[in-house]
C-alpha cells in the first residue's frame, strides 16, 4: 500500500475507475470512486470535468498496456498467421484468470450504448486498432479478403472474450482451432 500513499490523487482516481468499472460496471457512482481512491469529490472534479471524463482517461491510460499484452512485437519475424494466432493465445491466457470478466473496452461500449460518450470513443479506437492489426496481418499474409477476415477475427475475439467473461464457456482449446479454420478459409499464410 506504500505505492498508493505515494501516488497522486489523479493516479488513484484512474486506478479506482479501472478497478471498479471492470468489476462492477460503468454505472459505479462518484462516491464509490472517490472513496476507493481516497479523494474528495471536490478534488475529483478539479482533476476531471466529469465521471465520464475520468472513465475515458482511465481507459485511455490502460490502452497501451492492453495492446502490449495482446500484440506481438512489431519487429518479431513470425509470419502473419502466427502473429494473429499469438493474439488469440494471449487472450486465451488472460481469459483463464479467475478475475477475468471479458474485454473492458467491449464491456464499456456495450454498457454505455452511446457512441458519442468519451469512454465509448476511447473503447472504439482501441477495438478499431485491434481490427486494423488483424487486417494488416491478413493483407501481409495474402488473405483473399483482408477486410472480411479482420471482421471475422474481431468477432471471434470479442465473442470468446465475452463468453469467457461471463463464465459461459472457456476458450481453452476452442479459439485456436476456430481461428485456424478462418485463416485456412482465407488462404492466409
Amino acid at each position: 500500500m506504500t505505492t498508493e500513499a505515494k501516488s497522486s490523487p489523479r493516479e488513484r482516481l484512474l486506478e479506482a475507475a479501472a478497478t471498479l468499472t471492470y468489476r462492477d460496471g460503468v454505472s459505479i457512482g462518484v462516491d464509490a470512486l472517490c472513496k476507493a481512491a481516497g479523494v474528495s469529490k471536490r478534488s475529483m472534479y478539479q482533476l476531471f470535468e466529469s465521471k465520464d471524463e475520468l472513465l475515458a482517461a482511465s481507459l485511455k491510460e490502460r490502452a497501451s498496456a492492453y495492446v502490449a499484452t495482446l500484440l506481438p512485437a512489431t519487429d518479431d519475424n513470425r509470419p502473419p498467421r502466427e502473429r494473429i494466432l499469438h493474439v488469440f493465445a494471449q487472450m486465451e491466457s488472460q481469459a483463464g484468470a479467475p478475475d477475468f470478466q471479458g474485454c473492458r473496452y467491449l464491456a464499456v461500449q456495450i454498457e454505455l450504448k452511446d457512441p458519442s460518450h468519451p469512454a465509448s470513443q476511447v473503447a472504439h479506437r482501441v477495438k478499431g486498432n485491434l481490427t486494423a492489426f488483424f487486417r494488416a496481418e491478413a493483407e501481409q499474409g495474402g488473405a483473399r479478403d483482408p477486410d472480411l477476415l479482420a471482421r471475422q477475427l474481431i468477432l471471434v475475439f470479442d465473442g470468446a472474450g465475452a463468453r469467457a467473461g461471463i463464465k459461459a464457456d472457456t476458450p481453452a482449446g476452442l479459439i485456436a482451432p476456430t481461428v485456424t479454420v478462418l485463416l485456412d478459409a482465407a488462404d492466409m499464410r
